[in-house]
């Protein structure tokens, strides 16, 4: 009785365990000793595309793809001889073909000593593999342009310079207005706008480069080696030629310009982090000569970044400790010498450096964003200091204000102006704004319509520096402007030079067929004054009439000047 009772345990057994197997969520197959398939489960069939029928008797060589090393077979047979057990991944081919990884599990079945058959679980663990890839591809990459992103290119780029040892050149190239773009035309836009600029440098870097960017519209691209100056200026000026052109983003034109900065290795440093930071240094220079172009790092860069830096770090607390003032020059009428306005000039008095040139601080505080604050100060002082005089009694008074692109294009530009024509009483034409043609000209269309917005609240605008900036006629006589400001480096020699003579008369004649008004700066003479009285020049300003001078010097003269025609006397 006991043997059969034994038996019935055995076959119980039996059926429990192929009962797993049959249900088991992994793939199953046996062989036998011969390493031919004897059974194989229903999740195997599903995953391998062959029928049980279609395996039964094969070698488990039939899945083979081709695509696992051949040393991976080595030590998988090599651990089932010697410990009858291995574990590891596999790549392994469906009936239709296609490949998939899987992760294996082998025993060998063992009788006495000998081996009897072996018995294989696997799971299908392309799923894993391609979320860790995925994973692995977010870590190293931007989700954006598929570029390697910062990390990525830390690592790549230190493995080019342990591994090669040779020279290399490292770009880092900067988008300019990208946040002006994302500002006022979304940020879909500008990321649309980001993939354009990755697909046109991608054509021109070489294959064997690291090309990578860091966010924010800066590219970086190492040409490996070795390589030269001459060959980074080379792949530099061809990639500014292919951002050259517009790209065409949902029905819009829109255009960027580029600066590049280079460093190379060794001579400008010797990890990536230093060839990195001495690039960008080098991109700030060109940033800051307002053009597309290329420069080289050099140890004065260095010294001039620093310097910058210290600026903007003064300049950020400059306001509300007080520091910053207005100082105003006048503008008179051509005909009679009067005063007619005031132009609004910004002025920093830093207590350990003294006067600080604005030529010097408003370019810092236009690339660092501080030029918004700054300019809603500037133009509150302005129109409270123009109430103030009016309350003095003097009247019929403009007060000019100059206005930068981040501000132009800000979104609650109208509002804010608005709101200070309102706290402040002024009239219709009493607050004029002067942009530049640069300025005016970033974005024609969104120029044009803000600037429409200011004219319909009763502002003056003018264009400020013209001919100094990229001049379009198709544009200037779409600009809802009021007049046209001669630019001092024409007023300069206008006595002396025919050309400058030629440009003042022309610019004159251009403006008054468009119906705008003219205003020449720069005037220090009396041979210039009547030169451009003679033009037909309406509106004079310049040291002739009176330096630029705080409000509090201006009373007695404002008295004195607009009762007093062509009184030409500085003021001091």
């Amino acid at each position: 009785m006991l043997p059969e009772c034994d038996s019935c345990h055995i076959a119980a057994a039996l059926r429990v365990h192929a009962s797993i197997v049959e249900h088991s969520g992994e793939a199953v197959l046996v062989t036998d000793a011969a390493n031919r398939i004897v059974a194989a489960n229903p999740e195997l069939t599903r995953l391998t595309g062959y029928a049980a029928e279609e395996l039964l008797g094969h070698d488990p060589r039939i899945f083979t793809s081709g695509e696992t090393p051949p040393e991976t077979f080595r030590e998988m047979w090599d651990a089932l001889n010697q410990q009858g057990r291995w574990e590891g991944e596999l790549r392994d081919r469906r009936k239709d073909g296609t490949t998939f990884p899987k992760w294996v599990r082998i025993t060998a079945l063992r009788d006495s000593g000998i081996t009897s058959g072996y018995i294989a679980s696997f799971t299908d663990i392309g799923k894993r593999k391609f979320d860790e890839a995925r994973l692995r591809h977010l870590a190293f990459n931007d989700s954006l342009t598929g570029l390697l992103n910062r990390h990525g290119l830390k690592i790549q780029l230190d493995r080019a310079i342990t591994a090669e040892g040779a020279p290399l050149a490292v770009l880092l190239l900067g988008l300019e207005h990208l946040k002006d773009i994302n500002k006022t035309l979304g940020h879909a836009v500008g990321d649309q706008l980001l993939v354009a600029v990755a697909e046109r440098l991608s054509a021109c870097v070489p294959d064997t480069s690291i090309f990578a960017t860091l966010g924010g519209g800066e590219f970086v691209i190492v040409l490996t080696g070795p390589q030269d100056s001459a060959a980074a200026r080379t792949l530099a000026n061809g990639m500014l030629g292919a951002l050259g052109d517009f790209h065409m983003i949902d029905g819009r034109k829109v255009h960027t310009d580029a600066c590049i900065g280079a460093a190379l290795f060794p001579a400008d440093g010797a990890d990536a982090a230093t060839l990195l930071q001495h690039a960008a240094t080098a991109m700030y220079a060109v940033r800051e000569k307002g053009r597309a172009n290329v420069q080289f790092f050099d140890t004065a860069m260095e010294m001039r970044a620093l310097a910058r830096l210290e600026l903007e770090a003064d300049l950020r607390g400059a306001l509300e400790a007080g520091q910053l003032s207005l100082h105003y020059q006048p503008q008179v009428t051509a005909a009679d010498g009067r005063i007619c306005g005031f132009e609004a000039l910004l002025r920093w008095r830093h207590p350990l450096r003294g006067m600080v040139s604005p030529a010097e601080f408003i370019p810092v505080a236009e690339e660092s964003g501080l030029i918004e604050p700054i300019g809603a100060w500037v133009l509150d002082t302005a129109c409270r200091q123009l109430a103030a005089w009016r309350v003095d009694g003097v009247k019929g008074l403009r007060m000019a204000v100059n206005l930068s692109a981040r501000q132009l294009h800000a979104a609650d530009l109208v509002l804010q102006v608005q709101a200070l024509l309102d706290r402040h009483g002024i009239l219709p034409g009493e607050l004029e704004i002067e942009v530049t043609e640069s300025v005016a000209m970033s974005d024609p269309e969104q120029g044009i319509e803000r600037l429409r917005a200011l004219r319909a609240l009763g502002i003056t605008l003018a264009i400020d520096d013209f001919g100094t900036g990229y001049s379009s006629l198709a544009y200037l006589k779409l600009l809802p402007i009021h007049v046209l400001k001669i630019d001092r480096a024409f007023v300069r020699d206008v006595e002396t030079n025919a050309n400058d003579t030629a440009i003042c008369a022309a610019t004159v004649a251009l403006a008054h067929t468009l119906g705008l008004k003219v205003v020449a700066e720069g005037i220090e003479t009396e041979a210039q004054r009547h030169v451009l009285i003679g033009q037909g020049c309406d509106y004079l300003q310049g040291y002739l009439f009176g330096w630029p001078a705080p409000a509090e010097a201006w009373p007695e003269h404002l008295k004195q000047l607009m009762n007093n025609p062509h009184h030409t006397e500085a003021a001091q």
